[in-house]
């Protein structure tokens, strides 16, 4: 409990008081520093005396009660602790908060007031103190993902089902775009946590791999390359190509996996760039040329015929976490990437 009226020392009544726990609870900006055998307390602000939320409790104890002794003994404090914290507050403000009369005291008008102003701020400091536990225990809460496209549509939702499962107190907002909007939400603060398919140059930002993914090349039921047993590197650049828009994780990691093999980017024929990967497949599926997706994106087209995988060994990629360096975790974002952690 912290009470004082400038510095304190000497009294053995008033050191008492002193070196009663320090709770939370200045409503203005105090402090207290050990001075030797007893504290000595300073206000930072300047103010010798400042109101506290212990004082506010020992005063509401005390009305509630009408008694010294009996408020005492429920806060399990001394009887010269709880009339100095009084002593305090009537002190401080000069205002008389309760009338003696005989060996019981009775609240004089500014006390009844006083009651209530008290009781509200103490409301409010035990919702704030809830508030902060339910945060801490995630029983409620926000959780802002975002994920490129792939991520987003075919890998992350049944761990985000999972996280639901978990702490369905959390509300999860999960936007998705391409690599690099995600990279740059996270580098703006925007978003808890990231997932992305390529690797970003950002001194700002930490990539962890959390999972692996194949890309293949698939094309139209009607192209020549369905028919094919073996597709020469030198072949890539013979057909049209759909592909998604620069910046795009999936187009980042076939474009490096094409310098490799020593194939230069720009001498693909490209004929689309798209924004999403269902545009891409629904255009290879129409019958325009061919296109390196995630074996995730190409599976139901693949199982219903409507597209053909193409015989050529393209390697795999990561799925990687992305954080800010300086910005700490939230909770809730830790405990998903645990949860996809310990799931892999």
């Amino acid at each position: 409990m912290q009470i004082f009226t400038g510095r304190i020392s000497g009294s053995a009544a008033l050191v008492q008081i002193a070196r009663m726990p320090l709770m939370p609870g200045c409503l203005m900006c105090c402090f207290a520093a050990r001075s030797g055998s007893a504290f000595a307390v300073e206000p930072a602000c300047g103010i010798m005396e400042c109101m506290t939320l212990d004082q506010l409790r020992v005063f509401v104890a005390v009305a509630e009660r009408q008694h010294v002794t009996r408020a005492a003994a429920m806060l399990n404090l001394a009887q010269s602790a709880v009339s100095a914290a009084i002593a305090a507050l009537e002190a401080r403000h000069g205002a008389k908060l309760f009338h003696r009369v005989g060996r019981g005291i009775e609240l004089t008008e500014a006390g009844a007031l006083f009651l209530v102003e008290a009781r509200a701020v103490l409301a409010r400091a035990e919702a704030a103190e809830r508030t902060l536990a339910e945060l801490g225990n995630l029983t409620r809460g926000t959780l802002s993902v975002q994920a490129s496209q792939t991520i987003a549509d075919y890998w992350l939702p049944r761990h985000l089902v999972a996280f639901h499962r978990a702490h369905p107190g959390i509300d999860i907002r999960l936007v998705s775009g391409n690599t690099a909007q995600v990279a740059a939400a996270i580098h703006e603060g925007a978003a808890d946590i990231g997932f992305i398919e390529g690797v970003v140059d950002d001194a700002l930002l930490r990539i962890e791999r959390v999972a692996r993914d194949q890309m293949v090349i698939v094309v139209g039921a009607e192209h020549p390359w369905s028919a094919v047993d073996r597709l020469d590197p030198a072949q890539l650049v013979g057909t049209e190509w759909v592909l998604r828009e620069t910046g795009s994780g999936t187009r980042s990691e076939f474009e490096a996996a094409l310098k490799h093999l020593g194939i230069a980017p720009g001498t693909l024929r490209i004929s689309l760039e798209l924004p999403s990967n269902e545009a891409v497949r629904s255009a290879v599926e129409a019958g325009l040329g061919a296109t390196a997706v995630s074996a995730s994106v190409a599976a139901p087209s693949l199982e219903a015929g409507l597209l053909h995988q193409v015989p050529f060994a393209l390697p795999e990629r990561g799925f990687y976490v992305v954080r800010h360096v300086e910005r700490q975790p939230g909770r809730a974002a830790g405990a998903l990437l645990d949860m996809i952690l310990h799931a892999r």
